[in-house]
């Protein structure tokens, strides 16, 4: 739908259009109605926020404690859709019995102390940074927690919405990863080599994508785009053995896989990450 359109709705239309966007909180839409017309998409979202920050302790606190645990194999009858995709999409509803064994002891550990659901943005982040998130915030106090609480779920919220709403202003919910490779012995860019890239988590390793640089050194789309980068550990391989072999060079080259490894930390950032390489050495940078 267009934010022009819902604008221009009824009241009761524009609720039932957006009810399920703050997690069964028909209320957040209808106090956001009464803010209309909104400018941008980013501005409906806010006006949504406020709803939210304008309820009392008592409301805001069932609010939070009617989102789903992360990592429960049993999926209520009262999930919605977009927590049931946003879990899958992490695999959180098909764990293995190590893993839902951490997850069932944080989630009692956090609903103990906090009388509430750990939330979390599962879309911005990577299993193993869920974890570590799920320990560190277990330190906070009550008050810190439910106000870390309510900005996981403006970050969810706005995914939804901006998912939803089609108009001016949308805030910035993607990033992109890129990579190119440069053959600076030749000065060109090296073309037919193949990538592979990797998500490396504690327990396991998973391929996420598998390539070949074109005629630019580049690949013909971003390794990831169209989402938020998951926060997490990466691997980029460049297997460069095949494109420095000749009469040249030594058989088998010196270098044959060429493993990048690091971290993204920022899902809405532009991560570039390009290999600079001759068949005897190699460098890599954060571009742009």
């Amino acid at each position: 739908m267009t934010l022009s359109d819902l604008n221009g709705m009824p009241p009761e239309v524009f609720v039932a259009a957006l009810a399920e966007v703050f997690e069964h909180a028909p209320w957040v839409a209808v106090g956001a109605a009464a803010g209309r017309p909104y400018p941008t998409v980013e501005a409906l979202h806010n006006g949504m926020l406020a709803a939210v920050r304008r309820a009392g302790p008592d409301r805001q606190h069932a609010f939070i404690a009617g989102h789903p645990e992360l990592g429960s194999r049993v999926k209520r009858a009262d999930w919605t859709d977009a927590s049931q995709s946003e879990q899958g999409s992490l695999g959180l509803d098909r764990l293995n019995s190590e893993e839902f064994d951490r997850f069932a002891r944080l989630n009692r550990a956090y609903r103990e102390k906090f009388q509430f659901p750990f939330i979390i943005c599962v879309r911005r982040h990577t299993r193993d940074s869920i974890l570590a998130q799920f320990e560190r915030r277990l330190g906070n106090d009550v008050a810190a927690e439910r106000a870390q609480a309510l900005d996981e779920i403006a970050l969810i919220t706005r995914l939804r919405l901006v998912a939803k709403v089609d108009g001016p202003g949308k805030p910035v919910t993607e990033g992109h990863l890129t990579t190119h490779m440069l053959d600076t012995a030749a000065g060109r860019p090296a073309a037919g080599v193949k990538i592979t890239l990797h998500e490396v988590g504690a327990s396991a390793r998973g391929l996420l994508v598998e390539t070949v640089t074109n005629a630019d050194g580049r690949t013909d789309r971003p390794l990831i785009a169209g989402e938020p980068l998951r926060i997490g550990t990466y691997e980029l391989s460049f297997h460069v053995g095949d494109y420095f072999r000749g009469p040249t060079t030594a058989d088998p080259p010196y270098l044959d896989v060429v493993p990048i490894r690091f971290s993204i930390a920022e899902p809405e950032a532009h991560y570039h990450v390009p290999l600079l390489a001759t068949p005897w050495s190699y460098t890599t940078y954060r571009g742009s």
